[in-house]
């Protein structure tokens, strides 16, 4: 059960929604379930159907195949007749019992927020028993997806029944749960379930019981049907054949091509007409620095450019006073602006989607006089401080404030305070800059193109000088006024790894040598050297101690996709880098296949042995690891 419950299952819908637990069958976080639905996709996110409880009898004997943890005890421990569990195309899991073997599929249908839980009964060398039943017991939770429920007099226990449908409304003004099933037939419960723990939430500090409510039975005939499903969804389901809808959904993921590019279809999500990108799963929504540090690999190396074209258009129509949200919050309210490195993103992701495309009539008439706006914004300065200083370079940052993406705070305290000028912002900027350059030039808007080379010109000048540190051969991480902060970070990195670089060769290769050997592990580069005394080599603790750690030494795998760039632009594309590169991109790929059921987490311990932490799936970790697999 140990190993059982670490590796944990996700299915999701294209909308937001989800459905993800452990292979054991137990649900170790409050955000396990077998329907977590988007109510407003893609956020909105509330979780509706938590799991069925299953019994399998045979001839009398009940087999439950359920596991929970409950105070002091895991009840059942159907985890015990679980033979074999398998993710694709689906999570699927055969429990044998009796030398019968009952196989158990879950899937989600793209586009809505439905999942399908399928069952089928086998007799290897036998027959089917005459009175063989399965009972299914339906746990609702009904609740935002970020908190946990209890026995409460407001829930209505009633349910209705329509054919082959039943309609659960346990409370006003929340989104019904229809159960479409295949034959069974219904027995009234009305049960509170009490006590589960959820030993993740434990983990991590926060409140981990929960009480769930089982408002019916529906009972399968296993003789007269071996074949039996469920059908969860947050609408009136049509009549349809099960079968159709799987077959369907097995042919759409074939389509996608190999494993990463599925596990990147997983963060694709429509927002209203438009796509945008889930930054990690079970807890993030959609932000503007995942989502533009992830297009490249998600859309872009998978060959999906309509969906590209759509995400700078969502982001597009979301920018303010020169800025790209950083955040859209979970019901929907304003988005935030409080980021100074999603919006210099924005221009890496319109170039990389240009050079792959080839499309700049369409960066022209859509997207050009943004990007256009946004440099102009910058140059007169914006909210947080952010404005261009006269060496060219970008200076950012006020007290209290986090823009970069080392933005944890523990209440008031800023753990990792970078304010000034942060030496990742710079290296964005100048290669923003270029890119204006080079899109003005194309569009013969001299001017312009003019314009943005003097700004450019002055910030590659200056930047050495500002930022060069003799005495560890490698780049100050920030620079504010005469304060010159030299953590060895993994930040100095993308000054070697954009498209448009200000460093000379000698300079570039001595910061690939410093990180290499400072920061690199088998699963990303560490957040801080391990030397330097604020370190931390582990991630866990309640979320004050996780988030006091989350960038001071933690390894975070989507830092392996710019370090891999960056070392083949120092050593070449020689036989032996690239050997080198592929060494380190098979880990990570082994991590994905193995413990990962598919997915690549958010980050890992910066200590061996380097346990996975915070979401068991993030988009850029997918997408940097594709995007440096097509850089040989």
């Amino acid at each position: 059960m140990h190993a059982a419950i670490k590796r944990e299952w996700l299915e999701t819908n294209g909308l937001g929604g989800f459905a993800s637990s452990t292979i054991a069958g137990l649900n170790t976080r409050r955000y396990h379930g077998l329907l977590i639905a988007a109510t407003q996709p893609p956020v909105g996110r509330m979780l509706l159907l938590a799991k069925l409880e299953e019994t399998l009898v045979v001839e009398g004997r009940r087999h439950d195949l359920s596991a929970n943890r409950y105070p002091g005890v895991v009840h059942p421990q159907g985890y015990l007749l679980l033979k074999e569990f398998r993710h694709y195309p689906f999570p699927t899991f055969v429990y044998q019992v009796e030398g019968l073997e009952l196989e158990k599929s879950v899937f989600m249908v793209h586009g809505e927020n439905t999942s399908v839980i399928q069952y089928a009964l086998r007799a290897p060398g036998g027959a089917i028993p005459a009175d063989g039943t399965l009972e299914l017991r339906p746990l609702i939770a009904f609740r935002d997806y970020h908190v946990t429920t209890h026995e409460n007099g407001a829930l209505d226990p009633r349910f209705l029944l329509d054919a082959n449908c039943v309609k659960v409304t346990p409370y006003p003004g929340l989104p019904s749960l229809y159960l479409q099933h295949s034959g069974a037939s219904i027995q009234a419960a009305g049960y509170w379930f009490r006590n589960f723990e959820y030993d993740r939430e434990r983990e991590r500090g926060l409140d981990f019981r929960e009480d769930l409510f089982n408002p019916l039975v529906l009972v399968f005939d296993l003789h007269r049907a071996a074949s039996v499903s469920v059908l969860a969804s947050m609408e009136r389901p049509a009549e349809r054949s099960i079968a159709e809808l799987r077959a369907a959904e097995i042919a759409r993921r074939e389509a996608l091509g190999g494993p990463l590019a599925r596990a990147a279809d997983q963060f694709i999500v429509a927002r209203g007409s438009q796509a945008s990108v889930i930054a990690g799963y079970p807890w993030f929504a959609d932000w503007g620095r995942d989502t533009m540090i992830a297009l490249p690999g998600l859309t872009l190396a998978t060959g999906r450019y309509d969906a590209a074209r759509s995400i700078l258009l969502a982001f597009a129509g979301y920018v303010d006073r020169g800025m790209l949200p950083n955040r859209f919050p979970d019901a929907g309210e304003t988005p935030e602006y409080n980021t100074v490195d999603a919006t210099l993103w924005f221009f890496e992701a319109v170039r990389a989607f240009a050079a792959s495309t080839e499309d700049y009539d369409f960066v022209h008439d859509h997207l050009y006089g943004v990007l256009a706006g946004i440099i102009s914004w910058h140059e007169r300065g914006t909210r947080y401080g952010i404005h261009v200083d006269s060496d060219g370079l970008l200076s950012a940052g006020e007290p209290g404030v986090a823009l970069t993406w080392m933005d944890a705070r523990v209440g008031d305290w800023v753990v990792t305070p970078r304010r000034g000028k942060p030496v990742e912002i710079q290296a964005l900027w100048y290669n923003a800059l270029r890119v204006m350059e080079d899109l003005a030039h194309r569009y013969a808007y001299g001017a312009d193109s003019g314009h943005y080379r003097e700004i450019a010109d002055r910030a590659r000048n200056r930047f050495p000088q500002l930022f060069w540190n003799e005495a560890a051969g490698c780049l100050y991480d920030v620079v504010d006024g005469d304060t010159r902060d030299a953590s060895m970070r993994p930040n100095q990195i993308f000054a070697v790894s954009l498209f448009h670089q200000m460093l000379p060769p000698d300079k570039a290769k001595a910061v690939v040598d410093a990180v290499e050997r400072q920061l690199l592990t088998p699963y990303g580069l560490r957040t801080l050297a391990p030397g330097d005394p604020r370190y931390r080599g582990r991630y866990e603790g309640d979320p004050a101690s996780r988030d006091s750690a989350y960038h001071q030494g933690t390894a975070w795998p989507w830092l392996m996709g710019p370090f891999v760039s960056a070392y083949l632009y120092v050593h070449g594309h020689s036989s032996e880098a690239q050997a080198q590169t592929r060494e380190w991109i098979a880990e990570l790929r082994r991590y994905a296949t193995e413990e990962g059921l598919g997915q690549l987490p958010e980050v890992f311990d910066g200590d061996a042995p380097q346990r996975a932490g915070g979401s068991i799936a993030q988009a850029w970790s997918v997408a940097e690891l594709l995007r440096a697999s097509l850089l040989e």
